[in-house]
């Protein structure tokens, strides 16, 4: 004895629909998953910066040396793994905090300091040397970090 199905056009039209619901979906998911994956990569950018010093005599004849970070501002995006590769080139020692970020380090003549972190905030985050922290000290050595 056989048995016999009847289906109707309206049963394979609503078959098609779910089946393509459930292909359209899991293609979105699969696409969406690529997406967020790309989004945060999982190396670092890298920013090379170096301690520069300038020396000037004036017009009495006084010398006066500056400290300065170079570049002076790096712009990153939130939420991206930042690394710093501070390399020492002028002054012996440059002690720093990174306002805001909760970061400090120092800097060594001859040696490359590397800091990284991932900002979860925007705004302006400055990096700043503690022994040349004004003009009797041949500062402000001051850099900036941009978060956007």
């Amino acid at each position: 004895m056989s048995k016999v199905f009847i289906v109707s056009k309206r049963q394979i039209q609503l078959f098609i629909v779910v089946a393509a619901l459930i292909i359209l979906t899991g293609v979105y998911l699969s696409w969406n998953q690529s997406r967020e994956v790309n989004a945060q990569p999982s190396e670092a950018r890298i920013f090379q910066l170096v301690t520069g010093e300038y020396t000037m005599t004036t017009a009495d004849g006084k010398e006066l040396d500056v400290y300065r970070w170079d570049p002076g501002t790096i712009i990153v995006n939130r939420g991206e793994l930042t690394e710093l590769q501070i390399s020492g080139v002028n002054g012996s020692s440059h002690p720093f905090t990174i306002e805001g970020l909760g970061i400090t380090g120092e800097v060594i003549q001859g040696k490359t300091t590397i800091v990284r972190f991932t900002a979860d905030k925007k705004g302006t985050y400055p990096i700043q040397c503690m022994t040349h922290t004004d003009m009797r000290h041949g500062g402000p050595m001051v850099g900036y970090i941009v978060v956007q």
